[in-house]
């Protein structure tokens, strides 16, 4: 069994074990910076109010670092390797999410085939190395009184060009916030090509000393910066990124989506912080680690044994003996009147009726619990949802640092219409990889004892 009623899962710094990088394909690939307080990269500005397109409709205004990583992303990865291209984007103020198509086996300009992971790392090196030379973390210069770090200069282009424009308080910039516009490389007139890349080290720039000598204002000799290994200093980004190659386009599509809209669910989470936020454990499951294990031992039949339990209970969330749930929501949610919703095969002929009572329920002001695992379940809690009633989810995966839900599910957990709750400690796991019918019944047992209900209440309305 697959849940696919959403697709939040953001997998930070890990690849799937099951795709070759090597091969064209589209990719959704984030970065986030590494020290993610400095938010180094811009901020969020407009009104969650406004609609896409209004001057005041929520955007990045990106700082001079940001509008640097966007002429990189938009320069180099296409400059040298041509088979690569971005799509769509957005520089936010502490990560960078792009599409991007890979057309053909990726092979650097000496002839070496490689991969995308090698595209990435040397996008982030070059970064990172006009990163310091803007911010003055230049140690090795050789004249008097350098730029003292934290200054802010003009991004630095390749020899010949000109600095990409300072964006203006409050403007609205198209290529951020476009994201279904396919876009292009962007050079500025009269510029040359970037240096060819030093493909053993995957750094896409090699940034020249009239560079440094120009952002320093000093017309003076200079010695080359030396590498992050000796000096110790922070990289702009963290290592790794997250990628998802979609399948069809429906869910390419509901990608850009996503890109299109962090700015706006940026901004209506700082609105409604009070429950736009994970909130770690503190909610009583009535339930037992004891009482649990007994259930799935009784109820699983071949599917449990030792191994699988103990692989299993691992990454559940306990507090005191009992099942604990991570949240993200509203947990007034919880004061209502709970019913759980579990479609079982056995009452297949049934359902028409379970779902009636279901919708009933809700219209009366019951909160519906459910895993929304099996395709009843997952049609229930859509009904109940397209009808703007409020329902708790029991999701099947933990919520990592990172955790943030689709742009529908954030709208109504502003709205106090949706309550996400996992019992999970977060775990990567790859798109195609299905959850456990272990798993399947732990997640129902936990709405039933959520609900202090049995799931086959609605037998008797």
């Amino acid at each position: 069994m697959t849940n696919t009623y959403h697709t939040d899962s953001h997998h930070m710094g890990r690849r799937s074990l099951h795709k070759d990088y090597r091969w064209p394909g589209i990719y959704h690939v984030t970065m986030t910076v590494s020290d993610r307080r400095q938010q180094p990269l811009g901020r969020i500005v407009g009104d969650v109010s406004k609609a896409d397109g209004d001057p005041d409709a929520p955007r990045v205004e990106l700082s001079e670092v940001g509008r640097m990583v966007e002429q990189e992303l938009l320069q180099s990865i296409k400059g040298h390797y041509s088979m690569v291209e971005v799509q769509d984007y957005v520089i936010m103020p502490d990560h960078v999410h792009a599409i991007i198509a890979v057309k053909a086996a990726i092979v650097s300009k000496s002839g070496r085939q490689t991969h995308l992971g090698q595209v990435i790392s040397g996008f982030k090196k070059g970064c990172s190395r006009r990163y310091w030379e803007m911010t003055g973390q230049t140690a090795e210069l050789q004249w008097g009184n350098p730029t003292a770090a934290g200054s802010h200069l003009e991004p630095i282009t390749a020899a010949g060009s000109q600095p990409a424009p300072a964006a203006a308080a409050g403007s609205h910039l198209e290529s951020i916030t476009a994201a279904r516009t396919h876009l292009e490389p962007i050079t500025a007139a009269g510029s040359q090509p970037a240096p060819a890349a030093d493909e053993q080290r995957g750094n896409p720039i090699a940034t020249s000393s009239a560079d440094v000598q120009r952002a320093a204002g000093s017309p003076q000799s200079y010695v080359k910066i030396p590498s992050r290994t000796t000096t110790g200093r922070q990289p702009l980004f963290s290592d790794g990124y997250v990628d998802v190659m979609p399948i069809e386009e429906g869910q390419l599509e509901t990608q850009r989506a996503y890109i299109h809209n962090n700015p706006r669910n940026r901004l209506l989470r700082s609105r409604e912080h009070s429950s736009l936020h994970i909130q770690r454990g503190g909610i009583d499951t009535a339930l037992r680690i004891s009482a649990l294990q007994g259930y799935l031992q009784r109820e699983c039949g071949s599917q449990y044994d030792a191994d699988r339990w103990q692989m299993m209970s691992s990454r559940l969330l306990q507090r005191e003996g009992m099942v604990d749930c991570d949240s993200f929501g509203d947990r007034d949610l919880l004061k209502g009147k709970l019913l759980p919703v579990v479609c079982h095969r056995k009452d297949l002929r049934d359902f028409g009726k379970q779902k009636t009572a279901c919708l009933e329920a809700a219209r009366r002001g019951a909160i519906l619990v459910s895993a929304h695992i099996s395709k009843g379940e997952q049609e229930i809690i859509n009904a109940v949802m397209d009808e703007e009633l409020p329902v708790v989810s029991v999701d099947d995966n933990g919520m990592g640092e990172l955790y943030h839900p689709s742009e529908r599910r954030m709208t109504l957990c502003a709205e106090k219409k949706l309550l996400i709750m996992t019992p999970w400690v977060y775990k990567y796991r790859p798109a195609e990889e299905d959850i456990t019918v272990v798993e399947c019944k732990t997640m129902n047992c936990v709405a039933q004892a959520l609900c202090r209900q049995r799931d086959d209440w609605w037998k008797n309305t």
